[in-house]
């Protein structure tokens, strides 16, 4: 039985060659789009599983009040982990940690740039990564200088040498490391972002650290803890909330701050917080291509529901003589079943060829690692349950109204069938295109926040700016060779980018502060009096730094958000108090800089700090004379930076490059966006050239009448897609206050946004109307062109 049905599905399938070839390759696309999407979605959602119990890992951050509002930060202060591990039985291994930035390694005549990471020594427990030597209960800890590698770094140092144990030196100090573990190579899915694991105690000491082992109030580093096996996250979270409250009654009375668990299966998919709680970030691009890939699907399968029930009159003679003959119709809706599935299997066999196909350019356009896993038997089971889920959506329609004919009214040819199917058939049309068309206006908008960011007004100007680690020490005799050199205009030092402040500062007192009052300033140390002259960030009000330590120590620039956040009607000579590496403080403002922006270039300006701090300056930033091609300005600024720091090399990075990187989430979703709009689009129109083609073919007669009357070729091409354009402006008019509302949504996560034009939904029909026409055009141009007696002879 299934063997007959299986030969009968065939020779429609080859009997109806084009129909065959655009239902395939419609339904090929829109399974293509599905599989590459729902591959995605599931790279995205296997971050961090590769690492052993990572269901009990979390990072604990703290909750606050800024002014009213609940925010959310990682830094926490050192004393909460000590308390954790102490008060919660739940809490098994507790590791604070900081990122140092870049450091070079040395080994023999290598000096090796990478990201280091200082961690608690158990760091390796809390996050069990695979080792490929070394032991995580001992690797990091102290005090005995000692350091973890990568396997990449480790193999760059060492070659092919096991590095256990061996020696290397850190930067130009030349303070030897013995390597106590090998951490494997991390895959690309994974948050985890380091070169070097250097031991939290061998920093403990130090002037800037050793105060913030007991203050409760220097919430500068960041803080890991694993929970014993079967532990409840919820309720070892919810005594952790009372310690500040407990320990540190004061610094809770101003800042209410109360630690949360974040795990580390959401570390990638959660990087919004609202109210305290992670509410979005990449998930909710997680949720939208799950829609898209589903309307992407559901437009193929309209396809194929279309082009089925519009060929609906060649077979209805064959279900009237099957009807006939004695079938019954539960066998003929499993007929049309069966083809339906033939054409799926088919069909999702061409997908998989196109999306191995594409795979490399996709993984370029994402930055990923996407594969397809042949040897899991989930995803055999998922694209089971897909190619059958599918072949039934897609076959359902025609199954059932195919079935549904009535052999007497067939076999006399007194049934009218397509006036019956029209409708619905019109319905899927618009539906589909709604869809499409929805996805095209989204493309447009998400491109025009995209650059309506990127074109804000800045603060500064990071045209030709590089930034680069050096040796601070020999910054004067660098800089004076580096401007003689003429390669560059302006050079200057401070302890981070302007749009990566080093850290919060917690201010504790200024002029007309409420009682209890909050406030934390994003902290930049400036190295020389010309940071802000190079990143042309101008002055409102007051002086620069005087370029004398004994005179600027004692002061303090700030921006204009932050003379707007403390009230301050006459900022200048003002005192701020806050405490710094253990030592209170009270610098006096001598400066007013106009705002720039600092981490999210889609958010307003942040209240920002900058202190006269020269030995905290590790980064030069210069900017290239505009006269100098760049290659020979790098070269020379390269021959400089190793003469005065021959054991630091000069790897640099520009400013403006960095400053796009912050758009890459935005831009990633903009192009995937784009691509599955055209691929939406694509797919509908197959549709829409089939039905044109069968409209055409089925009015072959008409024509040929109305041409022998004298109409012309404007009139039978009016005459065929007048049809198709009103359905697809019918579409228009649906998908327009659709997109709208969804786009609303989504603009309302961002500060700093566009308003949503008029222009954008016009663009969008229009492109949707000239598609159409061009498709539907084609059939109609070409049937108005026959000559009429070809189509009357037989009459």
């Amino acid at each position: 039985m299934l063997s007959t049905y299986l030969r009968t599905a065939w020779r429609n399938i080859v009997r109806g060659k084009l129909y065959s070839v655009l239902n395939l390759l419609g339904l090929a696309t829109g399974m293509a789009v599905a599989l590459l999407i729902g591959l995605w979605i599931h790279y995205q959602l296997s971050y961090d599983r590769f690492v052993p119990g990572y269901e009990q890992a979390y990072q604990v951050r703290f909750n606050y009040s800024d002014n009213g509002v609940i925010r959310n930060q990682a830094e926490v202060c050192l004393p909460l982990g000590d308390a954790l591990k102490r008060d919660i039985p739940e809490v098994e291994h507790v590791a604070p940690a900081f990122d140092i930035g870049q450091a070079v390694m040395v080994v023999k005549d290598k000096r090796i740039y990478g990201d280091v990471v200082c961690a608690g020594e158990e760091f390796l427990r809390v996050f069990p990564l695979p080792l490929v030597t070394g032991d995580a209960a001992t690797a990091l800890q102290g005090p005995s200088p000692s350091i973890v590698l990568t396997e990449p770094m480790a193999r760059s140092l060492f070659g092919k040498e096991d590095a256990l144990n061996k020696t290397v030196r850190w930067g130009g100090d030349g303070t030897p490391l013995k390597v106590t573990a090998v951490v494997r190579e991390l895959p690309r899915n994974s948050s985890f972002h380091f070169d070097y694991l250097i031991p939290f105690s061998n920093f403990a000491q130090n002037s800037w650290i050793k105060p913030a082992l007991t203050n409760w109030n220097y919430a500068y580093y960041q803080l890991y803890v694993s929970l014993r096996p079967g532990a409840k996250a919820a309720g070892a979270e919810a005594k952790a909330r009372l310690l500040v409250r407990q320990y540190a009654p004061e610094s809770y009375a101003t800042f209410h701050r109360e630690a949360m668990f974040f795990p580390l299966k959401d570390w990638h998919l959660y990087t919004d917080f609202k109210d305290g709680q992670p509410q979005g970030g990449l998930i909710d691009y997680v949720r939208m291509f799950s829609i898209v890939g589903i309307l992407v699907l559901l437009i193929a399968c309209i396809n194929f529901m279309n082009l089925s029930t519009a060929r609906s009159e060649r077979r209805a003679r064959e279900v009237g003589v099957r009807k006939v003959m004695g079938s019954l119709r539960g066998q003929l809706i499993l007929q049309f079943l069966v083809e339906s599935l033939l054409m799926t299997t088919l069909a999702f066999l061409l997908s998989v060829a196109l999306v191995q196909a594409v795979l490399p350019a996709f993984d370029a356009l994402t930055g990923d690692a996407v594969r397809v896993p042949y040897g899991s038997g989930w995803f055999w089971l998922g694209i089971f349950s897909l190619v059958l889920l599918t072949g039934l959506l897609a076959g359902s329609r025609p199954a059932f109204f195919l079935s549904s004919f009535q052999p007497l009214k067939v076999l006399k040819g007194t049934m009218r069938i397509g006036k019956a199917a029209s409708l619905p058939r019109k319905v899927l049309v618009v539906l589909q295109f709604t869809c499409s068309i929805a996805l095209i206006i989204s493309t447009i908008i998400v491109y025009q926040q995209i650059q309506y960011a990127r074109n804000r007004p800045k603060g500064y100007d990071p045209n030709r700016l590089i930034v680069s680690r050096a040796h601070s020490d020999a910054f004067a005799a660098f800089k004076r060779e580096a401007m003689e050199s003429g390669v560059v205009s302006s050079v200057t030092r401070s302890a981070n980018q302007q749009t990566d402040p080093l850290s919060q500062l917690t201010i504790d007192n200024w002029p007309g502060r409420l009682p209890n009052e909050p406030l934390s300033l994003a902290w930049n140390a400036v190295g020389d009096t010309d940071y802000f002259r190079t990143l042309r960030i101008g002055f409102t009000k007051g002086d620069n730094f005087k370029g004398n330590i004994a005179a600027d120590s004692t002061s303090v620039i700030i921006n204009e958000t932050a003379v707007r956040r403390m009230r301050l009607k006459q900022p200048l000579n003002q005192y701020l108090d806050f405490s710094f590496s253990g030592t209170p403080h009270r610098l006096r403002i001598v400066g007013v800089v106009k705002d720039a922006l600092t981490k999210d270039p889609f958010a307003a300006a942040e209240p920002a700090i900058f202190m006269y701090y020269p030995t905290a300056a590790w980064m030069y930033t210069m900017r290239l004379a505009p006269t100098v091609s760049t290659p020979t300005a790098l070269a020379k600024l390269k021959a400089i930076s190793e003469k005065y720091g021959p054991d630091y090399p000069f790897a640099y990075s520009f400013v403006d490059e960095s400053y796009a990187s912050k758009f890459a989430t935005e831009m990633l979703i903009g192009r995937l966006a784009g691509v599955f709009a055209a691929l939406a689009i694509f797919i509908s129109c197959l549709g829409l050239f089939g039905l044109a083609a069968y409209t055409a073919e089925q009015r072959t007669r008409e024509i040929g009448i109305r041409k022998v009357l004298g109409a012309s070729v404007r009139q039978v091409l009016v005459l065929l897609s007048g049809d198709f354009i009103l359905l697809v402006g019918i579409s228009c008019l649906i998908a327009a206050p659709v997109a709208y509302y969804f786009l609303h949504q989504w603009l309302a996560g961002y500060y700093y946004r566009i308003t949503i034009s008029p222009l954008v939904f016009v663009a969008a029909a229009a492109v949707a109307l000239v598609i159409t026409a061009m498709t539907v055009g084609f059939q109609s141009v070409r049937s108005a062109m026959k000559n009429p007696v070809t189509a009357l002879r037989s009459e």
